[in-house]
Protein backbone atom coordinates (compact mmCIF):
# COMPACT_ATOMS: atom_id res chain seq x y z
CA UNK A 1 0.00 0.00 0.00
CA UNK A 2 2.68 2.64 1.03
CA UNK A 3 4.40 2.27 -2.07
CA UNK A 4 1.61 2.40 -4.13
CA UNK A 5 0.79 5.91 -2.39
CA UNK A 6 4.30 6.87 -2.62
CA UNK A 7 4.20 6.48 -6.62
CA UNK A 8 0.89 8.45 -7.22
CA UNK A 9 2.22 11.07 -4.55
CA UNK A 10 5.90 11.14 -6.69
CA UNK A 11 3.45 11.49 -10.02
CA UNK A 12 2.65 14.62 -8.94
CA UNK A 13 6.07 16.72 -7.96
CA UNK A 14 6.41 17.59 -11.49
CA UNK A 15 2.92 19.93 -11.65
CA UNK A 16 3.72 21.01 -7.56
CA UNK A 17 7.13 22.47 -9.40
CA UNK A 18 5.04 23.64 -12.01
CA UNK A 19 2.66 25.77 -9.58
CA UNK A 20 5.89 26.85 -7.48
CA UNK A 21 7.81 28.09 -10.10
CA UNK A 22 5.59 30.25 -12.34
CA UNK A 23 4.61 31.82 -9.16
CA UNK A 24 0.82 30.55 -8.93
CA UNK A 25 1.81 28.81 -5.49
CA UNK A 26 4.02 29.40 -2.19
CA UNK A 27 6.73 27.07 -1.28
CA UNK A 28 4.38 26.70 2.17
CA UNK A 29 1.25 26.28 -0.01
CA UNK A 30 2.93 23.35 -2.44
CA UNK A 31 4.15 21.69 0.82
CA UNK A 32 0.80 22.06 2.20
CA UNK A 33 -0.68 20.17 -1.01
CA UNK A 34 1.80 17.31 -0.57
CA UNK A 35 1.12 16.88 2.95
CA UNK A 36 -2.96 16.95 2.65
CA UNK A 37 -2.75 15.16 -1.08
CA UNK A 38 -0.51 12.17 0.91
CA UNK A 39 -3.60 11.83 3.70
CA UNK A 40 -6.21 11.54 1.01
CA UNK A 41 -4.48 9.00 -1.12
CA UNK A 42 -3.60 6.67 2.08
CA UNK A 43 -7.58 7.16 2.89
CA UNK A 44 -7.98 5.46 -0.63
CA UNK A 45 -6.01 2.48 0.30
CA UNK A 46 -7.51 1.35 3.91
CA UNK A 47 -9.03 -2.18 4.71
CA UNK A 48 -12.42 -0.41 4.49
CA UNK A 49 -12.68 2.57 2.38
CA UNK A 50 -15.78 4.51 1.86
CA UNK A 51 -17.59 6.50 -0.65
CA UNK A 52 -17.39 9.72 1.45
CA UNK A 53 -13.17 9.43 1.26
CA UNK A 54 -13.16 9.52 -2.45
CA UNK A 55 -15.66 11.90 -2.73
CA UNK A 56 -13.37 14.41 -0.42
CA UNK A 57 -10.69 13.39 -2.42
CA UNK A 58 -12.42 14.52 -5.63
CA UNK A 59 -13.91 17.68 -4.38
CA UNK A 60 -10.57 18.71 -2.80
CA UNK A 61 -8.66 18.08 -6.04
CA UNK A 62 -11.65 20.07 -7.98
CA UNK A 63 -10.98 22.88 -5.10
CA UNK A 64 -7.49 23.08 -6.50
CA UNK A 65 -8.48 23.45 -9.78
CA UNK A 66 -10.65 26.32 -9.22
CA UNK A 67 -8.07 28.25 -6.87
CA UNK A 68 -5.41 27.52 -9.92
CA UNK A 69 -8.44 29.25 -12.14
CA UNK A 70 -9.04 32.34 -10.02
CA UNK A 71 -4.95 33.05 -9.58
CA UNK A 72 -4.39 32.44 -12.99
CA UNK A 73 -6.82 35.04 -13.93
CA UNK A 74 -5.59 37.39 -11.36
CA UNK A 75 -1.66 37.39 -12.22
CA UNK A 76 -2.76 36.90 -15.92
CA UNK A 77 -0.89 33.77 -16.66
CA UNK A 78 -2.12 31.22 -18.63
CA UNK A 79 0.33 29.02 -19.93
CA UNK A 80 1.61 25.71 -18.74
CA UNK A 81 -1.70 24.46 -19.23
CA UNK A 82 -0.86 20.65 -20.19
CA UNK A 83 1.57 20.39 -17.36
CA UNK A 84 -0.66 21.65 -14.18
CA UNK A 85 -4.87 21.45 -14.96
CA UNK A 86 -4.31 18.84 -17.36
CA UNK A 87 -3.06 16.63 -14.95
CA UNK A 88 -5.00 16.93 -12.52
CA UNK A 89 -8.02 17.11 -14.69
CA UNK A 90 -6.77 13.83 -15.16
CA UNK A 91 -6.40 12.37 -11.83
CA UNK A 92 -9.83 13.54 -10.99
CA UNK A 93 -11.01 10.87 -13.81
CA UNK A 94 -9.07 8.46 -12.65
CA UNK A 95 -10.29 8.72 -8.77
CA UNK A 96 -13.82 8.53 -10.33
CA UNK A 97 -13.25 5.95 -12.32
CA UNK A 98 -11.92 3.79 -9.24
CA UNK A 99 -15.21 4.72 -7.25
CA UNK A 100 -17.54 4.00 -10.34
CA UNK A 101 -15.61 0.80 -10.33
CA UNK A 102 -16.49 0.31 -6.88
CA UNK A 103 -19.69 1.49 -6.60
CA UNK A 104 -21.17 0.53 -10.05
CA UNK A 105 -25.43 1.16 -8.89
CA UNK A 106 -24.64 4.61 -7.83
CA UNK A 107 -25.98 6.65 -10.45
CA UNK A 108 -25.72 10.09 -8.50
CA UNK A 109 -21.67 9.28 -8.62
CA UNK A 110 -22.16 8.59 -12.94
CA UNK A 111 -23.91 12.05 -12.98
CA UNK A 112 -21.01 13.78 -10.54
CA UNK A 113 -18.27 12.68 -13.58
CA UNK A 114 -20.00 13.30 -16.16
CA UNK A 115 -20.76 16.62 -14.60
CA UNK A 116 -17.24 17.24 -13.90
CA UNK A 117 -16.15 16.32 -17.29
CA UNK A 118 -18.38 19.14 -18.89
CA UNK A 119 -17.58 21.56 -16.84
CA UNK A 120 -13.67 21.09 -17.73
CA UNK A 121 -14.59 20.03 -20.99
CA UNK A 122 -12.74 16.61 -21.57
CA UNK A 123 -15.30 15.67 -24.72
CA UNK A 124 -13.31 11.91 -24.80
CA UNK A 125 -13.13 11.31 -21.08
CA UNK A 126 -17.25 12.14 -21.30
CA UNK A 127 -18.02 9.60 -24.27
CA UNK A 128 -16.30 7.11 -22.11
CA UNK A 129 -17.74 7.90 -19.15
CA UNK A 130 -21.47 7.48 -20.47
CA UNK A 131 -20.51 4.22 -22.32
CA UNK A 132 -19.01 2.77 -19.35
CA UNK A 133 -22.63 3.90 -17.47
CA UNK A 134 -24.71 2.22 -19.94
CA UNK A 135 -23.01 -0.76 -20.13
CA UNK A 136 -23.99 -0.88 -16.33
CA UNK A 137 -27.46 0.72 -16.40
CA UNK A 138 -28.95 0.24 -19.60
CA UNK A 139 -32.34 -0.10 -18.17
CA UNK A 140 -32.56 3.56 -17.43
CA UNK A 141 -33.68 5.22 -20.79
CA UNK A 142 -32.71 8.80 -19.31
CA UNK A 143 -29.28 7.61 -19.05
CA UNK A 144 -29.13 6.83 -22.60
CA UNK A 145 -30.93 10.03 -23.86
CA UNK A 146 -28.47 12.35 -21.87
CA UNK A 147 -25.92 10.51 -23.84
CA UNK A 148 -27.37 10.77 -27.10
CA UNK A 149 -28.10 14.74 -26.69
CA UNK A 150 -24.41 15.13 -25.14
CA UNK A 151 -22.95 13.36 -28.37
CA UNK A 152 -25.42 15.79 -30.22
CA UNK A 153 -24.52 19.20 -28.34
CA UNK A 154 -21.49 19.04 -26.32
CA UNK A 155 -19.28 16.82 -29.77
CA UNK A 156 -21.74 18.14 -32.45
CA UNK A 157 -21.54 14.63 -33.62
CA UNK A 158 -24.89 13.65 -35.07
CA UNK A 159 -24.34 9.79 -36.18
CA UNK A 160 -23.02 8.54 -32.64
CA UNK A 161 -25.92 10.06 -31.42
CA UNK A 162 -28.08 7.89 -33.58
CA UNK A 163 -26.16 5.09 -32.86
CA UNK A 164 -27.24 5.72 -29.08
CA UNK A 165 -30.74 6.25 -29.70
CA UNK A 166 -30.78 3.23 -31.64
CA UNK A 167 -29.13 1.25 -29.51
CA UNK A 168 -31.34 2.39 -26.58
CA UNK A 169 -34.25 1.73 -28.65
CA UNK A 170 -33.23 -2.24 -28.77
CA UNK A 171 -33.60 -2.33 -24.66
CA UNK A 172 -36.82 0.19 -24.73
CA UNK A 173 -38.37 -0.73 -27.43
CA UNK A 174 -41.64 0.84 -26.59
CA UNK A 175 -40.18 3.46 -24.52
CA UNK A 176 -42.48 6.98 -25.57
CA UNK A 177 -39.79 9.34 -24.60
CA UNK A 178 -36.55 7.65 -25.81
CA UNK A 179 -38.40 7.97 -29.53
CA UNK A 180 -39.75 11.66 -28.51
CA UNK A 181 -36.06 12.96 -28.45
CA UNK A 182 -35.15 10.88 -31.27
CA UNK A 183 -37.36 12.37 -33.60
CA UNK A 184 -36.40 15.87 -31.99
CA UNK A 185 -32.66 15.15 -32.59
CA UNK A 186 -33.38 13.81 -35.92
CA UNK A 187 -35.26 17.36 -36.50
CA UNK A 188 -32.28 19.56 -34.78
CA UNK A 189 -29.86 17.39 -37.06
CA UNK A 190 -32.06 18.61 -40.37
CA UNK A 191 -31.96 22.19 -39.17
CA UNK A 192 -28.74 22.40 -38.70
CA UNK A 193 -27.83 21.08 -42.34
CA UNK A 194 -30.24 23.58 -43.81
CA UNK A 195 -28.10 26.69 -41.76
CA UNK A 196 -25.08 25.27 -42.82
CA UNK A 197 -25.83 25.42 -46.35
CA UNK A 198 -27.14 28.56 -46.41
CA UNK A 199 -24.45 29.94 -45.15
CA UNK A 200 -22.48 28.29 -47.52
CA UNK A 201 -24.27 29.65 -50.05
CA UNK A 202 -24.45 33.44 -48.84
CA UNK A 203 -20.56 33.12 -48.41
CA UNK A 204 -20.79 32.02 -51.78
CA UNK A 205 -18.21 29.21 -51.06
CA UNK A 206 -17.21 26.16 -52.59
CA UNK A 207 -17.73 23.19 -51.38
CA UNK A 208 -16.47 20.35 -53.54
CA UNK A 209 -17.85 17.70 -54.67
CA UNK A 210 -20.22 17.65 -50.71
CA UNK A 211 -23.84 17.53 -51.78
CA UNK A 212 -26.53 18.35 -48.55
CA UNK A 213 -28.85 15.57 -49.16
CA UNK A 214 -32.33 17.19 -49.34
CA UNK A 215 -34.19 14.17 -48.18
CA UNK A 216 -32.70 14.61 -44.34
CA UNK A 217 -33.23 18.55 -45.18
CA UNK A 218 -36.34 17.72 -45.07
CA UNK A 219 -37.18 15.83 -42.30
CA UNK A 220 -37.38 12.18 -44.01
CA UNK A 221 -35.31 10.89 -41.44
CA UNK A 222 -37.55 12.21 -38.75
CA UNK A 223 -40.78 10.62 -40.53
CA UNK A 224 -38.55 7.05 -40.12
CA UNK A 225 -38.48 7.75 -37.07
CA UNK A 226 -42.42 8.74 -36.81
CA UNK A 227 -43.26 5.73 -38.63
CA UNK A 228 -41.05 2.66 -36.58
CA UNK A 229 -42.42 4.97 -33.48
CA UNK A 230 -46.52 4.78 -34.39
CA UNK A 231 -46.03 1.00 -35.69
CA UNK A 232 -44.96 0.48 -31.86
CA UNK A 233 -46.52 2.71 -30.28
CA UNK A 234 -50.24 3.68 -29.93
CA UNK A 235 -52.36 6.57 -28.92
CA UNK A 236 -53.31 9.80 -29.60
CA UNK A 237 -51.19 10.96 -26.84
CA UNK A 238 -47.86 10.16 -28.41
CA UNK A 239 -48.72 11.04 -31.73
CA UNK A 240 -49.66 14.62 -30.24
CA UNK A 241 -46.72 14.67 -28.47
CA UNK A 242 -44.53 14.30 -31.76
CA UNK A 243 -46.60 16.79 -34.10
CA UNK A 244 -45.89 19.08 -30.72
CA UNK A 245 -42.57 18.12 -31.57
CA UNK A 246 -42.49 18.82 -35.28
CA UNK A 247 -44.36 21.78 -34.78
CA UNK A 248 -41.27 23.65 -33.33
CA UNK A 249 -39.51 23.43 -36.83
CA UNK A 250 -40.53 25.68 -39.85
CA UNK A 251 -39.71 23.19 -42.57
CA UNK A 252 -42.21 20.12 -41.37
CA UNK A 253 -45.29 21.01 -42.90
CA UNK A 254 -45.79 18.01 -44.82
CA UNK A 255 -44.58 15.84 -41.97
CA UNK A 256 -46.99 17.85 -39.54
CA UNK A 257 -49.79 17.20 -42.50
CA UNK A 258 -49.06 13.30 -42.24
CA UNK A 259 -49.14 13.36 -38.84
CA UNK A 260 -52.44 15.03 -38.88
CA UNK A 261 -53.59 12.70 -41.42
CA UNK A 262 -52.64 9.32 -39.23
CA UNK A 263 -54.25 11.13 -35.80
CA UNK A 264 -57.27 12.18 -37.97
CA UNK A 265 -57.63 8.09 -39.75
CA UNK A 266 -56.60 6.25 -36.74
CA UNK A 267 -57.83 7.96 -33.82
CA UNK A 268 -61.41 9.60 -33.88
CA UNK A 269 -62.24 7.43 -31.13
CA UNK A 270 -59.97 9.70 -29.12
CA UNK A 271 -60.99 12.74 -27.45
CA UNK A 272 -57.65 14.46 -27.50
CA UNK A 273 -57.85 14.03 -31.25
CA UNK A 274 -60.72 15.90 -31.02
CA UNK A 275 -59.70 18.59 -28.62
CA UNK A 276 -56.96 18.87 -30.65
CA UNK A 277 -58.77 19.64 -34.17
CA UNK A 278 -61.11 21.83 -32.69
CA UNK A 279 -58.35 24.37 -31.44
CA UNK A 280 -56.79 24.09 -34.60
CA UNK A 281 -59.42 26.26 -35.89
CA UNK A 282 -58.32 29.44 -33.50
CA UNK A 283 -55.28 29.66 -35.27
CA UNK A 284 -56.30 31.52 -38.51
CA UNK A 285 -54.71 34.16 -38.85
CA UNK A 286 -56.75 38.07 -38.52
CA UNK A 287 -57.34 39.41 -42.10
CA UNK A 288 -56.21 43.44 -42.80
CA UNK A 289 -59.91 44.24 -42.88
CA UNK A 290 -59.81 43.14 -38.72
CA UNK A 291 -57.75 45.84 -36.84
CA UNK A 292 -60.25 47.51 -34.74
CA UNK A 293 -61.22 46.48 -31.33
CA UNK A 294 -64.72 45.33 -31.96
CA UNK A 295 -63.69 43.76 -35.17
CA UNK A 296 -60.83 41.23 -33.69
CA UNK A 297 -63.62 40.37 -31.33
CA UNK A 298 -65.97 39.29 -34.06
CA UNK A 299 -63.05 37.18 -35.96
CA UNK A 300 -62.33 35.92 -32.40
CA UNK A 301 -65.67 35.09 -31.44
CA UNK A 302 -66.31 33.34 -35.36
CA UNK A 303 -63.20 30.74 -34.97
CA UNK A 304 -64.57 30.14 -31.35
CA UNK A 305 -68.02 28.66 -33.00
CA UNK A 306 -65.90 27.13 -35.41
CA UNK A 307 -64.01 25.37 -32.56
CA UNK A 308 -67.40 24.74 -30.92
CA UNK A 309 -68.71 22.92 -33.95
CA UNK A 310 -66.04 20.83 -33.92
CA UNK A 311 -66.40 19.77 -30.07
CA UNK A 312 -70.11 19.03 -31.28
CA UNK A 313 -69.19 16.84 -33.92
CA UNK A 314 -66.71 14.89 -31.95
CA UNK A 315 -69.91 14.65 -29.45
CA UNK A 316 -72.28 13.13 -32.08
CA UNK A 317 -69.67 9.80 -32.05
CA UNK A 318 -67.86 9.98 -28.92
CA UNK A 319 -70.12 11.00 -25.92
CA UNK A 320 -68.03 10.36 -23.14
CA UNK A 321 -66.84 12.01 -19.56
CA UNK A 322 -63.79 12.69 -21.46
CA UNK A 323 -64.70 14.30 -24.53
CA UNK A 324 -67.23 16.50 -22.09
CA UNK A 325 -64.24 17.45 -19.81
CA UNK A 326 -62.13 18.83 -23.27
CA UNK A 327 -65.28 20.53 -24.72
CA UNK A 328 -66.02 22.46 -20.78
CA UNK A 329 -62.18 22.85 -20.22
CA UNK A 330 -62.41 24.96 -23.84
CA UNK A 331 -65.46 27.18 -23.07
CA UNK A 332 -63.88 27.64 -19.48
CA UNK A 333 -60.65 28.16 -20.57
CA UNK A 334 -62.02 31.21 -23.51
CA UNK A 335 -64.88 32.68 -21.07
CA UNK A 336 -61.57 33.20 -18.32
CA UNK A 337 -59.77 35.20 -21.04
CA UNK A 338 -59.58 39.05 -20.34
CA UNK A 339 -62.11 40.99 -22.89
CA UNK A 340 -63.10 44.63 -23.51
CA UNK A 341 -65.70 43.60 -25.38
CA UNK A 342 -68.94 42.95 -23.60
CA UNK A 343 -70.19 41.04 -26.26
CA UNK A 344 -68.07 38.72 -26.65
CA UNK A 345 -67.53 37.96 -22.52
CA UNK A 346 -71.65 37.45 -22.38
CA UNK A 347 -71.38 35.41 -25.72
CA UNK A 348 -68.16 33.14 -23.84
CA UNK A 349 -70.39 33.04 -20.20
CA UNK A 350 -73.56 31.80 -22.26
CA UNK A 351 -71.72 29.37 -24.13
CA UNK A 352 -69.48 28.19 -21.05
CA UNK A 353 -73.02 27.82 -19.20
CA UNK A 354 -74.98 25.37 -22.28
CA UNK A 355 -71.97 23.40 -22.34
CA UNK A 356 -71.85 22.65 -18.48
CA UNK A 357 -75.73 22.09 -18.35
CA UNK A 358 -75.76 19.41 -21.32
CA UNK A 359 -72.96 17.45 -20.03
CA UNK A 360 -74.13 17.36 -16.32
CA UNK A 361 -77.87 16.38 -18.30
CA UNK A 362 -75.99 13.40 -19.85
CA UNK A 363 -74.69 12.62 -16.02
CA UNK A 364 -71.02 13.02 -17.71
CA UNK A 365 -69.96 16.16 -15.75
CA UNK A 366 -66.84 15.68 -13.78
CA UNK A 367 -66.76 16.57 -10.13
CA UNK A 368 -64.05 19.79 -10.66
CA UNK A 369 -66.24 21.53 -13.13
CA UNK A 370 -68.99 22.15 -10.82
CA UNK A 371 -67.04 24.41 -8.52
CA UNK A 372 -66.18 26.40 -11.80
CA UNK A 373 -70.25 26.45 -12.52
CA UNK A 374 -71.14 27.66 -9.23
CA UNK A 375 -69.01 30.74 -9.52
CA UNK A 376 -70.02 31.20 -12.91
CA UNK A 377 -73.72 31.09 -11.89
CA UNK A 378 -72.82 33.17 -8.46
CA UNK A 379 -71.10 36.26 -10.55
CA UNK A 380 -73.96 36.16 -12.43
CA UNK A 381 -76.47 36.49 -9.47
CA UNK A 382 -78.69 33.79 -10.71
CA UNK A 383 -79.26 32.52 -6.78
CA UNK A 384 -82.19 29.97 -7.96
CA UNK A 385 -80.01 28.21 -10.64
CA UNK A 386 -76.67 28.34 -8.39
CA UNK A 387 -79.02 26.72 -5.26
CA UNK A 388 -80.30 23.74 -7.73
CA UNK A 389 -76.68 23.05 -9.26
CA UNK A 390 -75.33 22.91 -5.84
CA UNK A 391 -78.08 20.31 -4.98
CA UNK A 392 -77.65 18.11 -8.47
CA UNK A 393 -73.85 18.43 -7.33
CA UNK A 394 -74.42 16.37 -4.23
CA UNK A 395 -76.46 14.12 -6.06
CA UNK A 396 -74.29 13.07 -8.62
CA UNK A 397 -71.41 12.67 -6.32
CA UNK A 398 -72.88 11.85 -3.09
CA UNK A 399 -69.55 10.62 -1.03
CA UNK A 400 -67.05 13.52 -1.96
CA UNK A 401 -66.03 15.35 0.05
CA UNK A 402 -64.80 18.36 -1.99
CA UNK A 403 -68.62 18.41 -3.45
CA UNK A 404 -70.42 18.80 -0.44
CA UNK A 405 -68.29 21.21 1.07
CA UNK A 406 -68.08 22.99 -2.69
CA UNK A 407 -71.91 23.31 -2.16
CA UNK A 408 -72.69 24.29 1.60
CA UNK A 409 -70.33 27.12 0.92
CA UNK A 410 -72.66 27.94 -1.51
CA UNK A 411 -75.66 27.53 0.04
CA UNK A 412 -74.31 29.31 3.35
CA UNK A 413 -73.52 31.90 0.24
CA UNK A 414 -76.62 32.21 -0.49
CA UNK A 415 -78.23 32.24 2.98
CA UNK A 416 -80.48 29.39 2.47
CA UNK A 417 -82.73 27.96 4.90
CA UNK A 418 -82.08 24.28 4.00
CA UNK A 419 -78.36 24.63 5.04
CA UNK A 420 -79.14 22.94 8.15
CA UNK A 421 -80.38 19.74 6.50
CA UNK A 422 -78.06 19.69 4.10
CA UNK A 423 -75.35 19.55 6.82
CA UNK A 424 -77.01 16.61 8.07
CA UNK A 425 -77.17 14.87 4.69
CA UNK A 426 -73.62 15.77 3.92
CA UNK A 427 -72.75 13.94 7.64
CA UNK A 428 -74.80 11.13 6.56
CA UNK A 429 -73.44 10.61 3.33
CA UNK A 430 -69.79 10.94 3.44
CA UNK A 431 -67.04 8.38 5.47
CA UNK A 432 -66.64 9.85 8.81
CA UNK A 433 -62.92 9.45 8.73
CA UNK A 434 -62.78 12.05 5.86
CA UNK A 435 -65.80 14.50 7.92
CA UNK A 436 -63.48 17.27 9.22
CA UNK A 437 -63.71 20.07 6.39
CA UNK A 438 -67.65 18.99 6.85
CA UNK A 439 -67.41 19.57 10.85
CA UNK A 440 -65.05 22.71 10.55
CA UNK A 441 -67.65 24.10 7.85
CA UNK A 442 -70.80 23.69 9.85
CA UNK A 443 -69.53 25.01 13.26
CA UNK A 444 -68.33 28.50 12.01
CA UNK A 445 -71.88 28.52 10.02
CA UNK A 446 -73.80 27.90 13.73
CA UNK A 447 -71.62 30.34 15.11
CA UNK A 448 -72.54 32.90 13.19
CA UNK A 449 -76.10 31.70 11.87
CA UNK A 450 -77.83 30.00 14.88
CA UNK A 451 -78.65 30.28 18.63
CA UNK A 452 -76.19 29.63 21.18
CA UNK A 453 -78.76 27.08 21.78
CA UNK A 454 -78.14 25.42 18.48
CA UNK A 455 -74.69 26.39 18.89
CA UNK A 456 -73.69 24.09 21.91
CA UNK A 457 -75.79 21.14 20.88
CA UNK A 458 -73.76 21.25 17.48
CA UNK A 459 -70.35 20.81 19.58
CA UNK A 460 -72.46 18.26 22.08
CA UNK A 461 -72.60 16.35 18.93
CA UNK A 462 -68.96 16.96 17.40
CA UNK A 463 -67.90 15.50 20.67
CA UNK A 464 -69.35 12.29 20.39
CA UNK A 465 -67.41 11.41 17.23
CA UNK A 466 -65.98 7.97 17.23
CA UNK A 467 -62.85 10.12 14.47
CA UNK A 468 -60.13 11.23 16.84
CA UNK A 469 -59.12 14.27 14.28
CA UNK A 470 -63.12 15.92 14.66
CA UNK A 471 -63.38 14.96 18.18
CA UNK A 472 -60.38 17.23 18.93
CA UNK A 473 -60.80 19.90 16.36
CA UNK A 474 -64.71 19.96 18.19
CA UNK A 475 -62.77 20.63 21.41
CA UNK A 476 -60.67 23.67 20.68
CA UNK A 477 -63.73 25.23 18.61
CA UNK A 478 -65.83 24.57 21.69
CA UNK A 479 -63.17 26.40 24.15
CA UNK A 480 -62.76 29.26 21.62
CA UNK A 481 -66.59 29.46 21.60
CA UNK A 482 -67.16 29.59 24.83
CA UNK A 483 -64.70 32.00 25.81
CA UNK A 484 -65.94 34.48 23.26
CA UNK A 485 -69.68 33.86 24.01
CA UNK A 486 -69.05 33.83 27.45
CA UNK A 487 -66.55 34.85 28.69
CA UNK A 488 -63.93 33.30 30.97
CA UNK A 489 -66.46 31.56 33.93
CA UNK A 490 -67.80 29.40 30.33
CA UNK A 491 -64.04 28.65 28.88
CA UNK A 492 -63.50 27.50 32.31
CA UNK A 493 -66.40 25.30 32.89
CA UNK A 494 -66.39 24.15 29.10
CA UNK A 495 -63.17 23.29 29.98
CA UNK A 496 -63.24 21.50 33.07
CA UNK A 497 -66.09 19.23 31.74
CA UNK A 498 -63.66 18.31 28.95
CA UNK A 499 -60.34 17.57 30.36
CA UNK A 500 -61.05 14.11 30.78
CA UNK A 501 -62.37 13.78 27.47
CA UNK A 502 -59.48 11.92 25.49
CA UNK A 503 -57.77 12.72 22.76
CA UNK A 504 -57.04 15.91 23.09
CA UNK A 505 -54.88 17.85 20.91
CA UNK A 506 -51.91 20.43 22.59
CA UNK A 507 -53.89 23.73 21.25
CA UNK A 508 -56.77 23.08 23.51
CA UNK A 509 -54.43 23.03 26.35
CA UNK A 510 -52.64 26.07 25.17
CA UNK A 511 -56.02 28.00 24.30
CA UNK A 512 -56.79 27.49 28.35
CA UNK A 513 -53.37 28.61 29.26
CA UNK A 514 -53.50 31.87 27.11
CA UNK A 515 -56.90 32.47 27.97
CA UNK A 516 -55.68 33.02 31.57
CA UNK A 517 -53.28 34.74 30.67
CA UNK A 518 -55.59 37.01 29.35
CA UNK A 519 -57.46 38.10 32.33
CA UNK A 520 -56.39 41.12 34.64
CA UNK A 521 -54.92 39.10 37.38
CA UNK A 522 -54.33 35.70 36.58
CA UNK A 523 -53.55 33.34 39.06
CA UNK A 524 -50.64 31.12 39.06
CA UNK A 525 -52.27 28.16 40.50
CA UNK A 526 -54.96 27.96 37.79
CA UNK A 527 -51.91 27.73 35.29
CA UNK A 528 -49.67 24.93 36.52
CA UNK A 529 -52.65 23.68 36.66
CA UNK A 530 -53.42 24.14 33.00
CA UNK A 531 -49.60 22.70 32.35
CA UNK A 532 -49.68 19.95 34.81
CA UNK A 533 -52.66 18.38 32.74
CA UNK A 534 -51.27 18.99 28.80
CA UNK A 535 -48.02 17.30 30.45
CA UNK A 536 -50.12 14.65 30.95
CA UNK A 537 -50.73 14.01 27.92
CA UNK A 538 -47.59 15.61 26.12
CA UNK A 539 -44.83 15.55 28.52
CA UNK A 540 -43.17 12.90 27.03
CA UNK A 541 -42.49 14.33 23.03
CA UNK A 542 -43.12 18.12 23.44
CA UNK A 543 -39.87 19.52 24.70
CA UNK A 544 -41.16 23.29 24.05
CA UNK A 545 -44.12 22.80 26.94
CA UNK A 546 -41.52 22.02 29.61
CA UNK A 547 -39.89 25.34 28.33
CA UNK A 548 -42.98 27.15 28.72
CA UNK A 549 -43.72 26.07 31.87
CA UNK A 550 -40.34 27.00 32.89
CA UNK A 551 -40.57 30.15 31.65
CA UNK A 552 -43.60 30.85 33.48
CA UNK A 553 -41.87 29.61 37.06
CA UNK A 554 -39.45 32.24 36.68
CA UNK A 555 -41.92 34.71 35.47
CA UNK A 556 -42.98 37.71 37.33
CA UNK A 557 -45.80 35.62 39.09
CA UNK A 558 -44.12 32.33 39.32
CA UNK A 559 -42.01 30.47 41.32
CA UNK A 560 -38.20 30.00 40.26
CA UNK A 561 -37.14 27.63 42.45
CA UNK A 562 -39.45 25.46 41.47
CA UNK A 563 -37.59 25.14 38.01
CA UNK A 564 -35.33 22.63 39.06
CA UNK A 565 -37.81 20.09 39.90
CA UNK A 566 -39.67 21.00 36.65
CA UNK A 567 -36.21 20.47 34.97
CA UNK A 568 -35.97 17.10 36.67
CA UNK A 569 -38.99 15.73 35.76
CA UNK A 570 -38.83 17.04 31.96
CA UNK A 571 -34.96 14.71 31.99
CA UNK A 572 -37.15 11.65 33.42
CA UNK A 573 -40.41 11.80 31.31
CA UNK A 574 -39.05 13.22 27.97
CA UNK A 575 -37.97 10.25 25.02
CA UNK A 576 -35.50 10.24 21.89
CA UNK A 577 -34.30 13.47 20.65
CA UNK A 578 -36.56 15.60 22.58
CA UNK A 579 -33.89 15.12 25.50
CA UNK A 580 -31.21 16.91 23.69
CA UNK A 581 -33.30 19.40 22.20
CA UNK A 582 -34.89 20.25 25.91
CA UNK A 583 -30.78 19.87 27.22
CA UNK A 584 -29.90 22.57 24.47
CA UNK A 585 -32.66 24.91 24.93
CA UNK A 586 -32.70 24.80 28.72
CA UNK A 587 -28.97 25.79 28.62
CA UNK A 588 -29.74 28.94 26.65
CA UNK A 589 -32.54 29.55 28.46
CA UNK A 590 -30.03 29.99 32.08
CA UNK A 591 -27.86 32.01 30.10
CA UNK A 592 -29.86 34.72 28.81
CA UNK A 593 -29.67 33.16 25.37
CA UNK A 594 -33.43 33.12 25.01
Amino acid sequence: MAEIVQQRIENRIPELEQLERVGLFSKKEVKSMLKRATALEYKLHRLIITKVDFIAYIQYEINVLELIKKRRSRIGYQFKREEIEYSIISRINSIFRRATTKWKDDVQLWLSHIAFCKKWNTKVQLSKVFSSMLAIHPEKPALWIMAAKSELEDRNMSESARHLFLRALRFHPESKKVYQEYFRMELLHAEKLRKQQKELEQAEMDVGEYEFSPEIMSGKLAELVYRDATGKIQGADFILSLLTIAAIFDFTKELQDTIIQDLQSKYTDDSLTWDFMAKRELEATVGEELQTAKGRASDIARREERCCQVYEEGLKSLNTEAMWACYVSFCLERFKRKTNVQELKEKRQERLLAVLQRAHDSSLLKEDFYKNWLQVLLSSGDSEQTAAVAMAATQRYRQSVDVWCLALQTMVHLGSGATGKLFQDALKHVNPKLSLPLWQLQVEWSMTSQSPEETEALFQRGLLSVVPAVSMEIKEKYLDWSYRAGGYKKARKTFTSLHESRPFSKAFFTRMIQVEKNQETPKMSNLRDFYERALREFGSTDDDLWLEYIREELGPSGQPENCGMIHWRAMKMLEGESVERFTAQYTLLQTGHI
